[in-house]
């Protein structure tokens, strides 16, 4: 178990990104694609026969090829039901190859080594904008022998890149009703203020032109008479803007990993930190009485346990008041506690009210 800190470098200051990084333009989303597919090829990892809809599918796609099969006579082991998923970017055309990410539907125990079937792609809509084919990359593997089992990664998903072929053009709509609205990744009120002020600045833009509609949306105005291409140009220096951002203050905690990441922002006020550890270990030890030769005792086996308590005893510790993160770590370090107690302690600073910032428990 491990402690990780990421410090800032200027904890304090506001530091400048580029719009593109923390916002996005209204209606230029990516398209979430789905589909359902097979994975042939397999060694004997595919589905069991007992997975009714890859008996079915199967049976299904060799009709469409003139075989006509009884599903009883049907043996999927070399077969895996997967679903196809992929993301549609904007402004797609058709030709354009997707990365696709292929997952076991049934009880398949690995696609190493398969090839995905054609497979259509579809839009929440409904409509197919992509088909997906290829061999499947686990990026792992999984060796079964007689009880014995060696394997690395998850080898039941795996990817196809560049597998999808895009059939049909995405080209939302921007810029409706001479407008364009901003929407920020991280809602606040401070930082759209900010995002508004910055685009006031651009050249052809009046302050006027820009208005604040929520924590998380920003409008803006277009001049009358746009063309396409001058839109086009419009928008690539909004995603170009640098606006200042500000740091939220967290404190987030692993409680799995015992991993804690300190924001830039966080401060601690003057607290006084006493922490003690309790350990204790019990074991377990098997006793074995065997009577004596030639007697007609029979052999006993008794268990006994043994319990053995330490605690760890330590002074209080004053933790001064500390500005940057860099302080908070030495103070929280100065304690000497493991991981596990070093997150118990945050807390109850937090509680305390010295922990200045967001506390977050995954």
């Amino acid at each position: 178990m491990r402690v990780l800190w990421l410090l800032s470098i200027a904890a304090t200051l506001l530091s400048a990104a580029r719009l593109r990084d923390l916002a996005t333009v209204e209606g230029v989303q990516p398209i979430p694609l789905v589909g359902y597919g097979l994975v042939t090829g397999l060694a004997q990892t595919g589905d069991s026969p007992r997975t009714a809809f890859t008996v079915q599918s199967v049976v299904n796609m060799l009709r469409r090829f003139g075989v006509n099969v009884s599903p009883a006579l049907v043996r999927t082991r070399n077969v895996a039901a997967v679903m196809v998923t992929a993301s549609l970017p904007p402004f797609a055309k058709p030709g354009m190859r997707l990365d696709v990410q292929v997952s076991s539907l049934g009880d398949a125990e690995s696609l190493q080594g398969g090839i995905l079937l054609a497979t259509p792609l579809a839009g929440p809509d409904g409509t197919i904008y992509a088909v997906a084919q290829g061999a499947v990359s686990v990026g792992g593997y999984e060796f079964r022998a007689l009880g014995t089992r060696v394997g690395r990664n998850f080898v039941a998903s795996g990817r196809v890149p560049a597998g999808a072929v895009v059939e049909r053009e995405y080209s939302p709509e921007v810029g409706v009703q001479q407008q364009v609205r901003i929407l920020l990744h991280r809602p606040e009120f401070s930082l759209a203020q900010r995002v508004a002020d910055a685009l006031g600045r651009l050249p052809g833009l009046s302050r006027t032109a820009v208005s604040v509609v929520d924590a998380a949306t920003v409008a803006v105005q277009l001049p009358a008479g746009q063309t396409r291409d001058e839109l086009m140009r419009l928008i690539a220096q909004i995603e170009q803007l640098d606006v200042a951002v500000d740091p939220p203050a967290r404190v987030v905690i692993n409680e799995r990993t015992g991993t804690v990441v300190v924001g830039g922002n966080v401060e601690l006020l003057p607290a006084v930190v006493a922490h003690g550890g309790l350990e204790v270990q019990i074991q377990r030890h098997v006793l074995i009485s065997q009577p004596q030769p030639f007697t007609l005792g029979r052999t006993e086996v008794a268990e006994v346990a043994t319990i053995s308590l330490q605690q760890e005893q330590r002074k209080a510790v004053a933790l001064p008041a500390a500005a940057t993160v860099q302080d908070v770590a030495n103070a929280l370090n100065a304690l000497g506690v493991s991981p596990r107690d070093l997150i118990a302690i945050l807390q109850a600073l937090k509680e305390a009210g010295a922990l200045q910032g967001e506390l977050i428990v995954q």
